[in-house]
């Protein structure tokens, strides 16, 4: 590692791979499936069972209108191998930010390809099924902390990353890593890659129960924070709440790559790496849909379609923000309003860049240095259903978010106040 290296680099990690089951929320049966575990045709089934939530997002249907085809998705993570069955000819040349040997098609460790797989996998020979298979990825290496323990590397990494994704043809970038400490030339370069018409998907971390700090990339203003869930539409355990949260996906026992190795598949509990990938494909879906949309665009009709159950809206949750993702009632039923192609969801404020025409970075005045927090309110959940044509939770809109915590039921959702 470089001398003098910031925290920042020391303390950034996946924020998708975690251990055992903590067992805190229970799988409903439907969907509790064996895990074969070795990547072949002959298992195949068996890896995609796990994928539980395509179902329940009427995943076959969408693919009938569109596959995510045309959209390139920045892939900020470990590196992408793009030799598995499911990701061949799925892989566009990309980066290598890290400054170590190597290049962005080493993956060392396997996270980097499970999400490219997650978003844009063909499940093809065994693998994972993604979500936008018709999508492309396009890999951006990066450091993590035990990555940086074992190498020289380059300190600006993320933020080079960022930047180079910024001026990719990729008009989505999703990265599922995270540090504790904010960096200025990181928020610097994630205001650049807003200037450029993308938008950015992060997870916002899987350490509810130690601590619960706000990661980054996921607290920017200008990034959308990802949180993660289980099959019955509850925030998972892990996931972390509070002000980050921008809206919430499937992320609970879904396979991952066990190692960079590349050989077999690994069940685990999940994380919030796992729903920002999802997020991710669920946006390339609807940009593909509607070409000519700017990043705004797609973001407004992603939070608007979020399944909220009887939540007022103008209300947000801090375990799930605006709901979780149902790209499907916006692509088999055309609902979602798109607004104003130039002012951004997440900062109510103006932006320069879209998707046709990129445009120079905003100044750093321009925009909000944190997201506004209000005081937090409890308000009742429901079961109520609603005809959107889905079938699971939140994840379709039928029941209310209902956050598990020490026991009780309840949900707890705050205002956003334009900054």
């Amino acid at each position: 590692m470089t001398a003098g290296m910031s925290q920042t680099r020391k303390r950034r990690m996946p924020v998708g791979l975690r251990g055992p089951l903590l067992g805190a929320m229970a799988v409903t049966a439907a969907w509790s499936v064996g895990f074969a575990g070795v990547a072949n045709p002959a298992v195949a089934a068996d890896v995609q069972s796990k994928q539980w939530y395509l179902g329940p997002m009427r995943a076959e249907e969408m693919w009938k209108v569109t596959t995510g085809e045309g959209i390139k998705v920045a892939v900020i993570d470990s590196g992408v191998n793009p030799s598995t069955p499911s990701l061949e000819g799925q892989v566009l040349k990309g980066l290598d930010a890290t400054g170590a040997e190597g290049n962005e098609y080493d993956d060392y460790n396997g996270h980097g390809t499970t999400m490219a797989e997650l978003i844009a996998g063909t499940g093809k020979g065994g693998g994972l099924q993604g979500l936008a298979p018709g999508a492309k990825i396009i890999p951006f290496r990066v450091t993590d902390t035990e990555f940086q323990n074992k190498h020289s590397v380059n300190a600006h990494d993320t933020e080079d990353a960022i930047r180079a994704a910024a001026d990719s043809d990729a008009r989505i970038i999703s990265m599922s890593m995270g540090s504790d400490f904010p960096g200025r030339e990181e928020r610097e370069a994630v205001k650049y890659a807003e200037s450029k018409g993308k938008l950015f998907f992060a997870g916002v971390g899987n350490n509810a129960k130690e601590g619960n700090k706000e990661q980054f990339p996921a607290s920017y203003p200008q990034v959308v924070g990802v949180a993660a869930t289980d099959s019955t539409g509850k925030a998972s355990t892990y996931s972390q709440h509070g002000s980050s949260v921008d809206v919430a996906a499937p992320g609970d026992r879904i396979p991952v790559w066990c190692d960079a190795k590349l050989q077999r598949y690994c069940d685990n509990e999940g994380g919030t790496s796992q729903a920002t990938a999802i997020t991710s494909a669920a946006a390339a879906l609807i940009w593909s849909a509607h070409p000519d949309w700017t990043a705004n665009q797609v973001l407004n009709v992603l939070l608007d379609t979020a399944g909220r159950g009887d939540w007022e809206k103008g209300t947000l949750s801090n375990y799930l923000g605006h709901g979780i993702i149902r790209p499907a009632v916006n692509i088999l039923k055309g609902k979602g309003n798109p607004g104003a192609p130039d002012i951004s969801p997440l900062t109510k404020g103006k932006t320069s860049g879209s998707s046709a025409s990129p445009a120079p970075s905003a100044p750093a005045s321009s925009q909000p240095e944190k997201k506004e927090k209000a005081d937090d309110v409890v308000v009742a959940g429901s079961s109520k259903e609603k005809n959107d044509g889905s079938s699971l939770g939140l994840i379709i809109g039928g029941a209310a978010a209902v956050i598990v915590l020490g026991g009780g039921a309840f949900a707890l959702v705050r205002k956003r106040r334009p900054a």
